[in-house]
């Protein structure tokens, strides 16, 4: 089972386990803005044809496994999705509503591995992290 992707001249399967916090790791990832930010990331990824197969947004930090094509650098592209994502949550969840250049919501830097035999793995781990947060978010509530 083979799940390379083409572009004009070059077949490619490049796919990368990504994480990376917000400043200070606030915990501000929860309710509308966790719903709003996955279809966000969803098409900023889009636009640098990209995509986004599993990720999860922790209320302190973000897990996503990525598929970028070889023609844009990991950093190029993550960087783009902070960036852009930073803007979208300022406009919409801040006061100012234009001419917004981007206080920095998300810190600097982010983690990132490559996902190759290990494919698996990481989903099952991204899947397990999510399922942790659910059975915590439960006791918090009792």
């Amino acid at each position: 089972m083979s799940d390379t992707r083409t572009l004009n001249h070059t077949e490619w399967e490049c796919k990368y386990h990504v994480v990376f916090i917000p400043k200070y790791r606030r915990k501000v990832l929860y309710g509308q803005i966790r719903e709003d930010l996955r279809g966000v990331f969803r098409r900023l990824a889009q636009q640098k044809e990209s995509e986004i197969e599993a990720g999860h947004l922790a209320s302190d930090h973000v897990h996503m496994m990525i598929a970028i094509p070889p023609k844009f650098s990991v950093s190029q592209v993550i960087g783009f999705i902070k960036g852009k994502s930073a803007i979208h949550i300022a406009r919409t969840y801040g006061e100012r509503k234009r001419n917004f250049v981007g206080q920095h919501f998300w810190a600097r830097g982010f983690f990132v591995s490559t996902v190759g035999r290990d494919e698996e793995r990481v989903r099952n781990y991204i899947a397990s992290h999510e399922a942790e947060d659910v059975r915590l978010e439960q006791q918090s509530l009792i």
